[in-house]
């Protein structure tokens, strides 16, 4: 085990796809804990760096005055520009769509789109959560949706971190998941526990299975006991 910790601890350093020793562990629940361990503190990374961020957007607005300097000004149309916020003084929208992803969604997403860690679109592009593109760099799949006619293919990434960090910005701004950032903002505002099963009933649209994608988050969720990582 202690070997393990060690490698584990090296991977996280390099920020590299998964190990090679990740894919010699034979027993499945010894490989889930790995992945667990690879993944979580990768995923609470960058939800710490969105926590910084939507402070620093709290603390600019919370000016009595709201006198904006043009750096304040700058930082801001170059966020709204990221997220896809259309009035730069639209604290609301600022505070909808910067903030945290449940851990135990993450996770329960990382899992599913990639089998564990599994696919060649992991071990060949670091692309843990099926996100495509539309320039045919990526890389092809083997199989695509037969009711999809769009030409796209499997986005590379530099490192496992460049990928989560999509993911999270993929949420965070694609109105696909608007009901997403609408629920998430509904429980802050009422001071209630946002968890990972409760936001899964607003991802029908990350996959083609829509009812059945957000049933199968969900026993994932709970039989990994995963919400533990949501506090």
């Amino acid at each position: 085990m202690k070997k393990i910790f060690i490698n584990i601890l090296f991977f996280a350093y390099l920020n590299a796809a998964f190990p090679n020793w990740y894919y010699k562990i034979k027993n499945i629940q010894q490989q889930k804990k790995a992945f667990v361990e690879i993944m979580l503190p990768l995923i609470q990374t960058e939800n710490q760096k969105i926590s910084a961020l939507r402070k620093k957007i709290i603390k600019i607005f919370n000016d009595p005055n709201l006198m904006l300097n043009p750096k304040e000004i700058g930082f801001l149309a170059k966020i709204a520009k990221k997220y896809k916020i259309k009035n730069i003084l639209d604290k609301t929208e600022y505070l909808k769509k910067i903030d945290t992803i449940p851990p135990s969604l993450a996770l329960a997403q990382a899992a599913i789109e990639s089998g564990w860690g599994k696919s060649r679109f992991v071990r060949l592009a670091n692309n843990i959560f099926g996100h495509w593109e539309y320039s045919n760099k990526g890389i092809q799949p083997k199989s695509k949706y037969e009711n999809i006619d769009i030409n796209y293919s499997l986005k590379v990434f530099p490192s496992l971190e460049d990928s989560i960090r999509a993911y999270m910005l993929n949420l965070n701004r694609n109105p696909a998941y608007k009901e997403f950032r609408n629920v998430r903002f509904y429980y802050k505002l009422n001071n209630k526990k946002f968890t990972g099963t409760i936001a899964a009933n607003t991802m029908k649209l990350y996959s083609q299975k829509r009812d059945e994608y957000v049933k199968l988050l969900k026993t994932m969720i709970t039989l990994n006991h995963w919400e533990k990582f949501d506090k």
